[in-house]
C-alpha cells in the first residue's frame, strides 16, 4: 500500500540517457519543479499563470529558469528550439491565452492553481476539444478544496490525479502522451503538501518521455491548424476516434499503423490528408448522401472506453519502463477486506500508512483503500474491478468545501456505479472529509469506521476540523507597491470624503479578497453605501421638521444641509457648522445624528480595479456598472508595459474599457498616465467625481515586476503615451450641455481605434480644426509596417536620384553616436561623387537589409558605443545581419572604417571592445563571401589626429580599389561650418531662428540655428528615452526645448515662483529643475510653445538671454541665509556683474518679445541698438562662469569658474572686496589628456566698487586670446595654462590699467547647504528646503510643487535658489512662522532628515533630455544612494556629509570633479569613479577605476566606507582620508589631473 502514496521507489529506472535538460544527475524535490519539467519539455507554448507580474508560481521560478539557459523541449518542429514561455496574471482570463497556440497547431499546456477553474468554465467547455493539457496545484496550500475539480467535472476533459512527487512526474507525462492520442484535454491535479514529506526524486528520462509521446502524432498535430475564429462561438471541432488497433509498448510501434490517434469528423478535412486531429467541421449533421447514392458512415467520436484504452497503453509502456504500474482506481489493502474507505482529498498516503499500521483489535484492521486515479472520465466497471468482492461497506471521504448538493459528487458517482453493478457493495456512507493531522488520523478512522458499521449509518458526517492551517490564499490579491499611486492622489484630493469600496484592506466577512477585489462585489457595496446615505439624509429631513432639539439652531442648519446634502462642495461646506451645533445641542437627537457624522459628507465613490477588468470575466461587472447609470466612480489601472503590449495583448480580447465606455454615452472616461502628467490625473479625477453618473478612470501604470524602480515605469509610460499606445484624454457628455466638446485630447497622439470611434462621433474633425498643431499626429495610424515602408521609399529615391550618372556605385552606410562616423560618411559620398561614383550615403538603420546582397561596392564607418557595441542607429542593421543564415555577398565589394579609442578600454581584459563594432562586421561580411575592398580601418581617439590618423590611411586605399585614386580636376573642399563662422554669419545672433519657429512641418530647428538659441537661453534636445520607439514608428525624435533662466545671484519674488510654476506646468513638462547655477530651468518645451514660454518668462521681470551660448552666463551668489544684510550686499555685485555684462543685440526681443503684430510686449531691460562693445560678432570662444562665494561657505564651489570671487568682509563688518580666481573648469572628454578639469588661480584682492570692471578685463583677455580653433580647448583655463599665470595676470591688468591687490585672508568650511530653520542677524528666518538634485516635481507620494506654490501665494519674503539645486524660503517673519509652518508640515516640506550622504549629493539632468549624456545621472543618483544607506548607518556615518556627485557625461554640469566622491557616465549603466576631491571644494579629484557598473560600485564603496568609519582621525573627510591612506593620490592642479591615477585603471 505504501508504494502508491509517497513512497515510491524510482530507482527501479532504467538508466538515463543524455538529454537536453541535463536530467542525469538532477534532483526533483517538489511537485511542481516535477510538472513543470515535464511541461517544459512536451509543450511548444506552456502559459504559466502567475499570482502577479513580480511574484513567481510554485512553477514559473523553474519555467523561468529552463528559458534562460534555452533548455530545448522535446516537442519543438525545430531541433534545440525552445518552447515560449507566457507568464499571465490569473485574474487577467488566462485562459484566454491557450485558443491562439493550440488552434495554430502548438502544442500547449498551463501551469496553474485551481483558483482559475471556475471562473474559466466557459473556456474550458471549448478547450476540451484541443489536445491542451492543465496542471493544477490544488490551493489553498495544506488543505485544499476539491471542489474546484468537481465542479469541472463534466466539461469534456479527462481527470488524472497524482498524490506522491513520483507520480507527480508519471502522471505529467501521462497526461501529455494521452492529450496527444486523444486530441482531447487533460487535467492533471495534485495536492503539493501531499507529497511535501517526499524524498527527492530523479529526473525523467527523456528517451521514455519522447516515446511515450510519440512524435509522428505530434508532428500531425503540429502540421494542423483551426481557420481563424471567435472564442465565443464553437468553432465546429469534434474529436475522432481512431478503429486501428491499439498500441504496443514497444520502441518500434511509432509508426501511423499503429497509432491510436484521431482522425477528423469533417470528410472535407480528411479528404485534404492523413491529419488525425479533427479541424473545424462544416455541420454536426449526419452525413449527407454523395453522388454515387452511397453513405459513409460518421467516424465514431472518442468515448470513455476509448480514453481508457490510450491512458492504459501508456501505463503499460511506463510498467516496460520503469517498473511503476498505474490503474484507473487503486486498490490498497487485503483481498479478503469487507470494507473500504474511498478518498478525495488531501494525502490520502496518511490513510493508507494508518490502515497499514491498524492493529487486530483496531475496528478498521483489514480495511482497504480506494483513489481515483483516472476521475473523468468516469469508469463504474473499472470501479468494481478494482474492489475485491468481499468488500460489503465502502466510506465515501470527500474534501470539499462548497458543496452545491446534499450529496457529495463522488458518493454519487460511486452509489451509481455499485447499484449497477454486479459487486458485493451493500452500503456506501458519505462523509465530509475535513483537515486530518498524523495525531488525528486514528481517530477520525475509528469515527468512520463506527459509522460505517452502525444499522444506520449517518450521512454527511464531518471528519476533521472544518479548516486547515491559516495559510495565505496562494492567488490572493496584493495591491503591487507601485499601484498605490493613484489611490494616494485619491486620498489627497478628497481626503475622508473618499470610500473605496473594495479596496484590498476593507474587512469583509466571508468573502475572500478575490471575490470583494471584484467589480460586481464593490458595486453591491457602493449601492449599500448609497442606500445608507440615503436614509441619514431622510432622517436628516425627519429631524429638522420634527425632532426635538434643545436649542433652535440646527433645525436650521439641518434644514440648509438637507437641501444641498447631494452637492459635495456644498455638503462639505456646510458639515462643520452644521456638526458644531448638533454638538452644542447635545440632545439624544443631536447625539444619535452625530453617531454617523461622517456622512454629512458626501463621499466620492470609487471601485479600484486592475486590467484584469478588460478581460470577459472582468468585464461583465464592469458592464454591470455603466449599464446601472449609478453615480459611481471606476478607477482601472492597467499595468502592461509598452514594450510587452503585443505579447500580451495578442489573442487575449483585452477590451479597451474607455472606448467600450464611451459608447454606452452615460459615462464620464479619462485615460491617465500618472508618469506622464500628473496634473491631467487631478483634473480627471476631480471630473469623475463632479459628473453626476458612473464614470471610468483608466490609469496607467506599466512595470515588469513590483520591485521596478520609478525610472522603469517612467521610460514604458512615456513610450506609450508618446506612440499613442495610452492616449491621455477626456470624454464628458455633460460638455454638450455647455456647449462645449465631449472629447479632450491631452496628449498628442491616438492610437487607430480611439480614432476610428472619434470619426463615427466626428469629434476628430472638430479636435484637428480646433488644435490644427496635432492633425498631423491625430489622423496618422497607430502601425507597425511604417519603419520598413520608409526604408524601400529612401531606397527607391536614391536608386532614381542615381538614374542616368555614369562610374560605379559606391553605397555609404554609417552608425553614428556623436556625429564623427556620420561626417565622415558624408564626406565620403561628396568625395566620391567628385571622382565621378554614383554614391548613396544613409544610416545603416535606413538601409533595407535585402539589398545588401544587390550591392556592387558598399563601406561602411561606425562609432563604438556603450560595452563595444554598434550606434543606436546601427543596431537594427547588425540585429538583422548577425543571425541571418540566408545572405549571400559573393559579388559584394565592402570595406569597415571603425572609430574607437584605445584608451577608453585600459583593462586588458576589456581591450576586445576597442573598435569592436567594425571588427566584427568586418568579419561577419567576409563570412558571408564579401570581398574586401581594403582591410578594416580603425580610428583611435588616442592617435595624435585622433581617428584622422587611421582615417587618412584607409580612405586613398578606397579610392585605389575602386580604380579612381588618381582623378585629376577634382573641386576643392569647402571647409567645415565651425560655430565661429555660425556666430559671425548670424547677424548678431539672429540667423534663421525666426523662420525656423515657424516651420510647423518639423518640431526642430536648423543645426546652426540650435547653436544660437543656445545665446538666448534654450537647447534643443529630444526625449531619448523614446527615440527609438519614434523611429520604429516612422516619427521623428520627440523634439523639445530646455530653457534656462538668467536670474543673478539665484534670488527670486515669490511672484516669481508662481510664474515659474505655471509656465511649467502649462508650457513645459510640468516639473522645474533648479539648476548647480541657481536658477530656474524648464523642460519638454515644444516648439510652438516656445515663444510663448520665453514672453512669460519676460512677464516674470526675468529673462533667459546669455544663460547659455559662448558668453558670460548667470552669475552665482552665496545664498548666506543667517547674515541677510551682509548678503544683500555681495548679491548686488552680482547683479552688477551680471547687468554689466550682459550680450547687447536687439535679436532677443525682436525674436521674442513680439506679438503676432511684430510688435514689442512688455520685457525686462531697455532693447538697445546692435553693436557688442564687449563681445564683437563672434562673442567668446566659449562659455564663461562667474560665481560669488562667501566665506566660511563655499556653496557656489567658486574653484571651478572662470572667474570665482571670494568675499572679504571689511572691519566694519560690512563687503570690501573680492579675492579673485580665474581660470576654473569643469569640462573634460573621456580619455583625452590634453582636456581636464580645472580649480581657479589666484589673481589677488580687488575692491567692490571695481569687481564688475575686473571681470570684464579677465573675459577680454579670453576673447583676445581664447583658443577658437579647438572648441575643446578653448576655455579659460586652458588660456591661463598656455599663458601661464603671470603672464595672463599682466595682460589683464594691462587691459585694466590698475593691478590686482595682495589676496585676503580667508576660510572654507564646507561647499554644502545647512537645512532646515535658520535665523539671522535681524531677527528673519531662513529655512532651506531639501530638492533632491533640484527636481521640483509632485508625485502621488510628495505633492513638493504644489506644496512650494501655496507657500509663494503666502510668502512675504523670497526665495534663494542655492548652488546645491536646493531652495531657500527667506526672510520669514516671526509672525509668520506659524503659518509656514503648517504649510511645510502638511506638504511633508519640513522633513530634512535625510543621510548625509544624500543632502550632499548632487547630479546633473542627463537620460532623457541631454543629447551629451552617456548614463543615467538625475535619475540614478537617489536609487544608488539609497544602497549604500544601509552601510553608512551600520557603521555610524548616518549623519556623516559626504560630497557625492553625479553626471552622465564628462561636461561637467553638476561640477563633479570637486567632489570627494564622483561617478561620471562613460556608457550607459557604466561610471567612471573618482576620489579624492576636497571637502571644501578646492582639491580636484583622481580617477579611481574605470567603466564599473553598480555592483562594482557597491563592492569598493561599502568597504572603504567602513574603513573610513573605522580608521578616520577626528574631523577628517572622506576626500582626505582616501588621500591620506593611500587609496588615491592627490590632485594638485588640473594639469595633473591623468597623472598617478589608480594602477588598476590603467
Amino acid at each position: 500500500m505504501s508504494f502508491l502514496f509517497g513512497k515510491a521507489d524510482s530507482s527501479a529506472a532504467v538508466p538515463k540517457s543524455e538529454s537536453d535538460m541535463a536530467a542525469q544527475n538532477i534532483q526533483i524535490r517538489t511537485a511542481e519543479e516535477a510538472v513543470a519539467r515535464i511541461a517544459y519539455l512536451a509543450s511548444d507554448v506552456v502559459v504559466s499563470v502567475q499570482p502577479s507580474k513580480g511574484q513567481d508560481s510554485a512553477f514559473s521560478s523553474h519555467l523561468k529558469r529552463y528559458a534562460a539557459r534555452k533548455d530545448s523541449g522535446l516537442v519543438a518542429k525545430t531541433e534545440g528550439s525552445v518552447p515560449e514561455i507566457q507568464s499571465v496574471r490569473h485574474n487577467t482570463d488566462p485562459l484566454l491565452s491557450v485558443f491562439a497556440p493550440i488552434r495554430s497547431g502548438h502544442l500547449t499546456s498551463v501551469t496553474t492553481t485551481s483558483t482559475i477553474l471556475l471562473p474559466s468554465v466557459a473556456h474550458l467547455y471549448k478547450l476540451a476539444t484541443y489536445p491542451v493539457v492543465i496542471h493544477v496545484s490544488l490551493s489553498p496550500a495544506h488543505f485544499p478544496d476539491y471542489s474546484a475539480i468537481t465542479a469541472i467535472r463534466n466539461s469534456g476533459w479527462t481527470f488524472i490525479q497524482s498524490e506522491s512527487l513520483q507520480e507527480a512526474q508519471d502522471m505529467a507525462i501521462t497526461a501529455h502522451a494521452l492529450a496527444v492520442r486523444s486530441g482531447k484535454g487533460v487535467i492533471h491535479f495534485f495536492d503539493p503538501s501531499s507529497c511535501a514529506r517526499d524524498k527527492p526524486i530523479a529526473a525523467e528520462d527523456t528517451a521514455s518521455v519522447r516515446d511515450l509521446l510519440n512524435l509522428d502524432d505530434v508532428r500531425r498535430y503540429q502540421a494542423s491548424s483551426v481557420s481563424e475564429s471567435g472564442i465565443y462561438t464553437d468553432d465546429g471541432r469534434v474529436v475522432i476516434a481512431s478503429d486501428q488497433p491499439e498500441r504496443r509498448p514497444s520502441a518500434a510501434a511509432n509508426g501511423l499503423a499503429d497509432s491510436t490517434i484521431l482522425s477528423t469528423a469533417s470528410k472535407a478535412a480528411s479528404s485534404e490528408g492523413s491529419e488525425k486531429f479533427s479541424q473545424r467541421s462544416n455541420s454536426s449533421a449526419p452525413p449527407s448522401v454523395s453522388s454515387a447514392t452511397t453513405i459513409e458512415a460518421s467516424p465514431p467520436l472518442v468515448t470513455s472506453e476509448d480514453i481508457y484504452k490510450y491512458v492504459t497503453s501508456i501505463w503499460a509502456q511506463f510498467k516496460t519502463a520503469t517498473g511503476r504500474s498505474y490503474n484507473a482506481f487503486e486498490w490498497s489493502g487485503p483481498a479478503t477486506a469487507e470494507k473500504a474507505i474511498f478518498v478525495f482529498g488531501s494525502d490520502a498516503g496518511l490513510f493508507a500508512e494508518a490502515l497499514d499500521a491498524a492493529k487486530p483489535e483496531d475496528i478498521y484492521a483489514k480495511a482497504g483503500l480506494i483513489t481515483a486515479r483516472l476521475y473523468r472520465p468516469w469508469l463504474g466497471a473499472k470501479l468494481l474491478e478494482a474492489v475485491p468482492k468481499s468488500v460489503k461497506r465502502i466510506a465515501v471521504l470527500e474534501q470539499i468545501s462548497r458543496k452545491t448538493t446534499k450529496w457529495g459528487p463522488l458518493l454519487i458517482d460511486v452509489l451509481t456505479s455499485v447499484k449497477s453493478g454486479f459487486g458485493g457493495v451493500e452500503t456506501v456512507v458519505g462523509h465530509q472529509l475535513g483537515y486530518i493531522t498524523p495525531d488525528t488520523i486514528h481517530q477520525a478512522l475509528r469515527g468512520i469506521f463506527q459509522n460505517l458499521a452502525s444499522e444506520k449509518p449517518l450521512q454527511n458526517l464531518e471528519v476533521g476540523k472544518t479548516t486547515g492551517p491559516e495559510d495565505a490564499e496562494i492567488y490572493g490579491l496584493e495591491q503591487p507597491k507601485l499601484e498605490t499611486a493613484y489611490t494616494k492622489i485619491l486620498d489627497q484630493l478628497f481626503g475622508s470624503r473618499v470610500y473605496m469600496a473594495n479596496a484590498l484592506s476593507s474587512r469583509n466577512a466571508g468573502v475572500s479578497s478575490t471575490i470583494a477585489a471584484s467589480p460586481e462585489f464593490g458595486f453591491g457595496s457602493l449601492l449599500a453605501r448609497k442606500e445608507h446615505r440615503q436614509r441619514f439624509v431622510k432622517q436628516v429631513k425627519q429631524a429638522a421638521s420634527t425632532g426635538s432639539f434643545i436649542t433652535e439652531s440646527p433645525v436650521n442648519w439641518l434644514a440648509k444641509w438637507a437641501a444641498n446634502a447631494e452637492d459635495a462642495q456644498k455638503a462639505g461646506e456646510l458639515a462643520d457648522d452644521v456638526i458644531a451645533r448638533l454638538e452644542t445641542d447635545g440632545s439624544s437627537i443631536a447625539r444619535d445624528l452625530l453617531s454617523s457624522k461622517g456622512l454629512f459628507r458626501k463621499e466620492s465613490l470609487w471601485l479600484v480595479g486592475s486590467d484584469a477588468w478588460a478581460y470577459d470575466l472582468g468585464n461583465s461587472g464592469v458592464h454591470h456598472v455603466l449599464a446601472s447609470g449609478e453615480n459611481v466612480n471606476m478607477l482601472i489601472i492597467d499595468s502592461t508595459p509598452y514594450s510587452e503590449r503585443a505579447a500580451a495583448d495578442a489573442e487575449r480580447r483585452k477590451k479597451d474599457i474607455g472606448l467600450y465606455a464611451m459608447n454606452f454615452g452615460n459615462a464620464y472616461v479619462a485615460s491617465t498616465a500618472v508618469y506622464s502628467s500628473y496634473t491631467q490625473v487631478l483634473q480627471a479625477m476631480l471630473e469623475a467625481d463632479q459628473f453626476d453618473g458612473p464614470s471610468v478612470v483608466l490609469a496607467y501604470l506599466p512595470y515588469f515586476g513590483e520591485h521596478d524602480s520609478p525610472l522603469t515605469v517612467l521610460q514604458e509610460t512615456k513610450k506609450a503615451v508618446d506612440l499613442g499606445y495610452w492616449p491621455l484624454y477626456r470624454w464628458n457628455p455633460e460638455n454638450e450641455n455647455k456647449g462645449e466638446p465631449n472629447f479632450s485630447l491631452d496628449s498628442e497622439r491616438v492610437k487607430n481605434e480611439l480614432k476610428e470611434f472619434l470619426d463615427r462621433d466626428n469629434k476628430l474633425t472638430q479636435l484637428m480644426r480646433r488644435e490644427p498643431v496635432f492633425a498631423a499626429s491625430l489622423s496618422q495610424d497607430f502601425g507597425t509596417e511604417v519603419r520598413a515602408q520608409q526604408k524601400r521609399k529612401a531606397r527607391d529615391a536614391y536608386n532614381q536620384l542615381l538614374e542616368g550618372l555614369f562610374g560605379a556605385p559606391l553605397t555609404i552606410l554609417f552608425a553614428s553616436d556623436n556625429g564623427n562616423a556620420q561626417s565622415l560618411a558624408k564626406r565620403l559620398g561628396t568625395r566620391g561623387r567628385a571622382r565621378g561614383l554614383k554614391t548613396v550615403v544613409m544610416a545603416m538603420e535606413d538601409y533595407p537589409v535585402e539589398d545588401l546582397p544587390k550591392e556592387e561596392n558598399i563601406v561602411f564607418i561606425t562609432s563604438t558605443a556603450g560595452q563595444g557595441e554598434f550606434p543606436q542607429n546601427g543596431k537594427p542593421f547588425w540585429d538583422a545581419v548577425k543571425d541571418n543564415t540566408d545572405l549571400d555577398l559573393a559579388s559584394v565589394n565592402y570595406s569597415v572604417f571603425g572609430l574607437g579609442d584605445k584608451h577608453y578600454w585600459p583593462r586588458k581584459e576589456d581591450r576586445v571592445y576597442y573598435n569592436k563594432p567594425a571588427k566584427d562586421l568586418d568579419r561577419l561580411l567576409a563570412n558571408f563571401g564579401g570581398k574586401r575592398l581594403f582591410e578594416v580601418g580603425l580610428g583611435d581617439d588616442q592617435d595624435p589626429d585622433g581617428f584622422q590618423t587611421g582615417y587618412a590611411l584607409w580612405e586613398p586605399q578606397i579610392w585605389q580599389a575602386l580604380g579612381v585614386a588618381n582623378v585629376e580636376g577634382l573641386p576643392e573642399e569647402p571647409a567645415p561650418l565651425t560655430n565661429e563662422d555660425i556666430k559671425l554669419a548670424s547677424n548678431y545672433l539672429r540667423g534663421t531662428i525666426v523662420e525656423g519657429l515657424q516651420d510647423t512641418s518639423t518640431g526642430a530647428i536648423s543645426a546652426s540655428d540650435q547653436q544660437l538659441t543656445k545665446f538666448h537661453g534654450t537647447y534643443m534636445q529630444d526625449d531619448r528615452d523614446i527615440r527609438d520607439e519614434r523611429k520604429s514608428q516612422g516619427l521623428e525624435p520627440a523634439y523639445a526645448f530646455m530653457i534656462r533662466c538668467r536670474l543673478p545671484g539665484g534670488v527670486a519674488t515669490p511672484k516669481q515662483w508662481v510664474q515659474m510654476d505655471d509656465i511649467s506646468t502649462s508650457l513645459g513638462n510640468e516639473t522645474m529643475k533648479l539648476t548647480t547655477r541657481q536658477t530656474f530651468q524648464f523642460h519638454g518645451v515644444v516648439k510652438g510653445k516656445l515663444k510663448p514660454a520665453m514672453q512669460a518668462i519676460n512677464r516674470a521681470l526675468m529673462t533667459t538671454i546669455a544663460a547659455c551660448g559662448d558668453v558670460n552666463r548667470n552669475v552665482m551668489c552665496s545664498s548666506l541665509p543667517t547674515q541677510s544684510e551682509y548678503h544683500k550686499q555681495v548679491w548686488a555685485c552680482s547683479q552688477k556683474i551680471s547687468d554689466h555684462l550682459l550680450p547687447s543685440t536687439t535679436a532677443y526681443h525682436e525674436i521674442w518679445l513680439t506679438d503676432d503684430n511684430n510688435e514689442k510686449t512688455q520685457v525686462a531691460g531697455n532693447a538697445v541698438q546692435d553693436f557688442e562693445p564687449l563681445y564683437g560678432p563672434t562673442y567668446l570662444p566659449r562659455k564663461f562662469k562667474i560665481t560669488i562665494a562667501i566665506p566660511p561657505h563655499n556653496d557656489t564651489d567658486a574653484y571651478a569658474h572662470d572667474v570665482g570671487l571670494i568675499s572679504i568682509k571689511g572691519d566694519d563688518g560690512k563687503l570690501a572686496g573680492f579675492n579673485l580666481l580665474a581660470g576654473g573648469g569643469m569640462g573634460a572628454t573621456h580619455n583625452n589628456k590634453k582636456t581636464y578639469p580645472q580649480t581657479g588661480r589666484m589673481m589677488g584682492f580687488v575692491k567692490a566698487d571695481e569687481v564688475h570692471i575686473a571681470c570684464e578685463k579677465i573675459m577680454l583677455v579670453q576673447r583676445d586670446h581664447g583658443d577658437r580653433k579647438n572648441r575643446k580647448h578653448a576655455r579659460l583655463k586652458y588660456t591661463i595654462d598656455d599663458l601661464g599665470v603671470d603672464v595672463f595676470r599682466s595682460k589683464v591688468e594691462a587691459l585694466w590699467g590698475k593691478s590686482f591687490e595682495p589676496e585676503r585672508p580667508f576660510h572654507f568650511k564646507s561647499n554644502i547647504d545647512t537645512f532646515g530653520w535658520q535665523k539671522d542677524e535681524t531677527g528673519m528666518n531662513h529655512f532651506t528646503f531639501f530638492i533632491e538634485n533640484g527636481r521640483v516635481e509632485n508625485t502621488a507620494d510628495f505633492q513638493m510643487k504644489t506644496g512650494l506654490r501655496e507657500i509663494a501665494k503666502v510668502h512675504k519674503g523670497e526665495f534663494r535658489l542655492t548652488g546645491n539645486q536646493h531652495v531657500i524660503l527667506s526672510n520669514v517673519a516671526d509672525e509668520d512662522l506659524p503659518q509656514m509652518k503648517e504649510l511645510l508640515k502638511k506638504y511633508k516640506l519640513d522633513n530634512v532628515q535625510f543621510s548625509g550622504l544624500r543632502l550632499s549629493s548632487s547630479a546633473c539632468v542627463a537620460f532623457p533630455t541631454c543629447g551629451l549624456a552617456m548614463a543615467e545621472s538625475e535619475r540614478y543618483l537617489p536609487e544608488l544612494i539609497s544602497k549604500l544607506e544601509g552601510c553608512l548607518e551600520e557603521n555610524g556615518l548616518g549623519k556623516e556629509s559626504i560630497v557625492m556627485r553625479m553626471t552622465g557625461c564628462p561636461n561637467g554640469c553638476a561640477r563633479p570633479w570637486l567632489a570627494e566622491v564622483a561617478f561620471v557616465g562613460k556608457a550607459y549603466g557604466a561610471y567612471n569613479m573618482y576620489l579624492g576631491g576636497g571637502y571644501h571644494g578646492q582639491r580636484l579629484n583622481k580617477l579611481y577605476r574605470s567603466s564599473i557598473k553598480e555592483d562594482e560600485i557597491l563592492a569598493i564603496m561599502k568597504p572603504l566606507l567602513k574603513r573610513f568609519a573605522l580608521e578616520r582621525e577626528e574631523g577628517e573627510h572622506f576626500g582626505d582620508f582616501c588621500i591620506r591612506i593611500g587609496v588615491i593620490v592627490a590632485t594638485k592642479g588640473g594639469q595633473d589631473f591623468h597623472d598617478n591615477v589608480s594602477r588598476v585603471v590603467t
